[in-house]
């Protein structure tokens, strides 16, 4: 009879080949952007690169563990290599979709689909990385040098998310200058876009690639840019995107009113106010309550939810279109599944090296976000199809009394797991001269950059002088 510690390492075997082949798949698919195979093969190598235990993971680190002599052809790779990023980016939204949408269809339940809008940002130093800018870094929580993405993340209720789509946003003034376009590599026709139009050519690509999505879901950013609520109500595509408390919308009585103002007048003395999970996280369901009010438009609604502790609100403007379910439960499961793009952002910067490139053209960002994505999606589709079959895990308490199971059993794989276990089956050993390689390499390089700044900061020195 198999013990639990037999299941287990099963399940890791199964798991860890399974993960090998989804990432066979997946760079197989990526083959048609590559115009030369060494540049394709060496694109595989940045991937095992990116899921492999490495602390950090920039060009030096990469390349050291891709078993290359030094980072020059993996700085080729994001520079200077012919190959097409964006064909790659749809290739890696296709296959992540599928994967997903494959092990969804497996449960036999109808599970919500989401496209989840958010954005994210890498701090940087100096002023030659494209799109930097001193700015609000949420990452940072504070106002600090860096450049920030827009992401879409393919969210599969119960099932898995990836991200699916990014755009880096690129400041007006940079684009303005053409010396900063040449030493950045900005192309010659970029124009500048907010983050709401960068949402909608994200979406519009994954509209093109066939992606078809129940809601799509984004913070204030998005909500208030009108050029992107248009964008969906001309597709027909249900959105629930937040909102800021003085967003003015049209009650039914023909009024005009601020969000803030509709609660205070429709729902007094706390009438109106349901209590509902928005999802089960990690830790149990989120537990909030919600009103729904109707607007002057049949399709247009507004949700609004509180916090039960704070009483903080967060308002949510709701458009579903004429012959699809419009109802609070619905809307509510929409909302609440917007917060798996940030575990994106977690796990693309924590695994993956999301935040960890030090590129600093346009292009080169670009394609390291495209390569982060399909190490992402390979993880993602396999935690996917092993999600139902691994979970082991003993009931929920049914009440604050209740007494701890014998067995917790075991949680799903997770994206984590799968890429321990794929960074595991596809490590190789390196020569016996190549940390040795390795070191005289950094000890060099590094005497030589010291050199040069000091010969620059001499030739300062002697200008101030005289």
């Amino acid at each position: 009879m198999l013990t639990n510690e037999d299941k287990a390492a099963a399940v890791a075997r199964i798991g860890a080949r399974r993960a090998v082949r989804e990432r066979s798949a997946l760079i197989e698919l990526l083959r048609s952007c590559f115009v030369r195979t060494q540049t394709w093969l060496q694109a595989g190598k940045y991937v095992n690169a990116l899921v492999s235990d490495l602390p950090s993971r920039n060009g030096w680190t990469i390349a050291e563990q891709a078993g290359d002599l030094s980072p020059a052809r993996m700085q080729r790779l994001l520079n200077r290599a012919s190959w097409d990023e964006a064909a790659a980016m749809s290739q890696v939204r296709k296959y992540a979709a599928a994967g997903l949408d494959a092990a969804a269809r497996r449960s036999r339940r109808r599970r919500m689909t989401v496209g989840a809008l958010d954005e994210t940002g890498q701090e940087k130093q100096g002023s030659s990385t494209a799109g930097v800018k001193r700015q609000y870094m949420g990452c940072a929580g504070r106002v600090a040098n860096g450049i920030n993405t827009v992401h879409l993340s393919y969210v599969r209720e119960k099932t898995g998310h990836a991200l699916a789509g990014a755009r880096q946003w690129i400041p007006a003034e940079d684009i303005k200058d053409p010396v900063k376009c040449l030493v950045t590599g900005l192309p010659l026709d970029l124009r500048f876009r907010t983050k709401g139009e960068l949402a909608i050519d994200i979406l519009a690509d994954a509209y093109g690639d066939g992606l078809s999505l129940d809601f799509v879901c984004g913070d204030e950013v998005y909500g208030a840019c009108t050029s992107l609520r248009e964008f969906l109500e001309g597709r027909g595509q249900a959105y629930v995107l937040r909102v800021a408390s003085n967003f003015t919308l049209a009650l039914a009585a023909g009024t005009t009113v601020t969000c803030a103002e509709a609660v205070k007048k429709l729902l007094k003395r706390g009438q109106g106010w349901e209590v509902r999970s928005a999802g089960t996280g990690s830790k149990g369901e989120r537990w909030y309550a919600w009103a729904w009010l109707a607007t002057a438009s049949p399709q247009h609604s507004l949700l609004v939810r509180r916090h039960l502790k704070t009483g903080e609100l967060a308002f949510h403007y709701c458009f579903v279109p004429g012959g699809q379910l419009a109802s609070k439960a619905r809307l509510i499961r929409a909302a609440g599944l917007r917060w798996p793009v940030e575990e994106s952002f977690e796990l693309g910067k924590g695994c993956f090296g999301l935040d960890q490139c030090q590129a600093r053209l346009y292009t080169a960002i670009l394609r390291h976000i495209v390569l982060v994505m399909a190490a992402f999606a390979v993880c993602a589709v396999t935690a996917a199809a092993f999600r139902d079959r691994t979970d082991t895990q003993a009931p929920p308490p049914a009440g604050p009394d209740a007494a701890p199971p014998a067995d917790p059993g075991l949680i799903p794989l997770t994206v984590r797991e799968i890429r321990r276990l794929l960074a595991s089956a596809t490590a190789r050993p390196k020569p016996p001269a190549h940390a040795a390689r390795w070191l005289e390499w950094r000890r060099r390089h590094q005497a030589r950059s010291r050199w040069f700044h000091k010969h620059a900061r001499l030739q300062r020195d002697y200008a101030l002088a005289s």
